[in-house]
């Protein structure tokens, strides 16, 4: 009779300990709430800045995961493939896909030239960045509309001399970083 009461003493103790650590850590959950969105944001600035500084000395990639055409088709991606690359006065547009050749050996196109007209908007309270420029290509002239998160997200809409547009939706890389595949130039 005695160990069935001291048994029922410790897990009545316990019990309250479970439910006194319950409690605690309720509490501070809620306090690691407040901070993990103070640290979110924390991070969110900093990548801001990351990207700012990538988009200013013209040195990122950007890794598409889909390709959308005018008419709203998503096509989901290689983003070794698809990719649209600025390193200083140049720059190079890709699409490819692991099933067929093409012109530029990865199924696709390869248009490589020189960066003209660079213009960058930055909304440090959004932490945004829009970047416009064109490419003088073999191919033909293109103009770019970047839009870049501060979560690396980004998504860049192309015009060329032919009606309609193609979008590419991805995350931008630092070329150190990237894992694109260039494939021949296309003619």
């Amino acid at each position: 009779m005695k160990t069935i009461r001291l048994q029922q003493f410790f897990l009545l103790i316990l019990t309250s300990s479970f439910i006194n650590i319950a409690s605690l850590l309720s509490q501070e959950a809620q306090l690691s709430s407040k901070e993990k969105k103070a640290m979110k944001k924390a991070v969110a600035e900093v990548n801001y800045r990351i990207l700012d500084s990538l988009v200013s000395t013209r040195s990122f990639i950007l890794e598409a995961n889909t390709l959308r055409d005018k008419y709203g088709l998503n096509i989901p991606v290689n983003s070794s493939l698809n990719f649209i690359k600025v390193v200083g006065e140049n720059g190079v547009l890709q699409t490819g896909y692991e099933t067929g050749i093409g012109y530029n050996g990865v199924g696709g196109l390869t248009a490589e030239g020189k960066i003209g007209t660079w213009r960058i908007d930055r909304d440090p309270k959004k932490l945004t960045i829009t970047v416009q420029f064109s490419i003088l290509t073999n191919l033909g002239n293109y103009d770019i509309f970047l839009r870049i998160g501060s979560a690396d997200n980004a998504n860049a809409t192309l015009t060329g001399l032919r009606p309609g547009n193609l979008i590419w939706d991805g995350q931008i890389v630092t070329l150190d970083n990237s894992r694109i595949f260039k494939g021949y130039n296309s003619y």
